[in-house]
Parts: structure tokens; C-alpha cells; sequence
């Protein structure tokens, strides 16, 4: 999935990549795909939940095996435009 911009929350746990998204996010233009990377398992339920109470649109969720875990990708589109 193409992204416009990419965040990298990796070593992060709930809440801060939603944290971190909310403050990124306001940087994007309407329309614009945010790519959230992360190595919580939480953001599987988080992302959705927050996209759903703030009107951003959940675009897609992709899971890797990382290194030594899996590696979360969660595209939101900003809401607008």
C-alpha cells in the first residue's frame, strides 16, 4: 500500500502511536494516506477505534514478521477535502 508519509512508533506502547499519529496527522493534507508503523499488537484495535472517533478513514492493516516480532503497518487516510 502506497503512503504519504510515514511514522515510525516502533518501540512505542499504547497509547503514544496513537498519540504520535493524532499530532502527525495534522501535518497532512486532506486525502493524504499516513503509514503507521509500530510493534504494538494493540494498534490492531487501537487504530480502528481512533480513526472511528476522530472521522480519519482506516485504509488498511498489514502485519510482517519483523526481527524478533511482528511489525504492524496501519494506513489512515486524513479525513476532509
Amino acid at each position: 500500500m502506497q503512503a504519504d508519509v510515514k511514522l515510525d512508533t516502533l518501540g512505542y506502547f499504547c497509547p503514544m502511536p496513537i498519540i504520535l499519529t493524532s499530532k502527525k496527522i495534522k501535518e497532512l493534507l486532506p486525502g493524504q494516506v499516513l503509514e503507521v508503523i509500530s510493534d504494538d499488537e494493540g494498534i490492531k484495535k487501537d487504530m480502528p477505534a481512533w480513526c472511528e472517533t476522530t472521522g480519519h478513514h482506516m485504509v488498511g492493516m498489514e502485519e510482517e514478521n519483523g526481527a524478533d516480532k511482528k511489525v504492524y503497518k496501519a494506513y489512515v487516510k486524513k479525513a476532509g477535502g
